[in-house]
């Protein structure tokens, strides 16, 4: 694996995409924590899953992004495949916890992921973070930690 020299804030354009997503996932949490009101959270997460296939491929469709997926490779369906798996189990347990638990608690829990990425990616990947970088690490799995505690 080559060493990449880190981009400046300036030209790191993953940064932005990265603090959108951050702002859209504390949105989600709100919203869901409102919908979900009344309903099964099963049924939630189903519906939510419709809109954001809806979403998606007008999306995909709209900016040309749209090409043959049988086209690719096996490898390919595997990973994205264990991904939707994943992705919908975590989504399916976030609206249980939700539904029982206060938004404010229960999205710093979820964050933790942060932390089993890195740990997941030192295992899977041979991703190697910094002394520094693992600092960061231990104080955001101490903050979800103090987070989560009642109060």
């Amino acid at each position: 694996m080559v060493d990449k020299p880190e981009p400046t804030i300036a030209t790191a354009a993953w940064l932005s995409w990265a603090l959108l997503s951050a702002a859209f996932a504390a949105l989600t949490a709100i919203f869901a924590k409102i919908g979900i009101q009344g309903v099964n959270s099963d049924l939630a997460t189903l519906l939510r899953t419709g809109i954001i296939m809806l979403v998606l491929g007008a999306f995909v469709w709209g900016t040309g992004a749209w090409s043959n997926p049988l086209a690719l490779p096996p490898r390919t369906w595997l990973f994205l495949g264990l991904s939707g798996l994943a992705t919908g189990a975590s989504w399916v347990c976030y609206f249980r916890a939700l539904q029982i638990g206060d938004a404010s608690r229960v999205a710093p829990v979820d964050k933790l992921s942060v932390v089993l990425v890195a740990i997941f990616a030192v295992a899977f990947l041979g991703e190697r973070p910094t002394p520094r970088e693992w600092t960061g690490i231990l104080l955001v799995a101490s903050g979800a930690v103090l987070l989560a505690l009642k109060r």
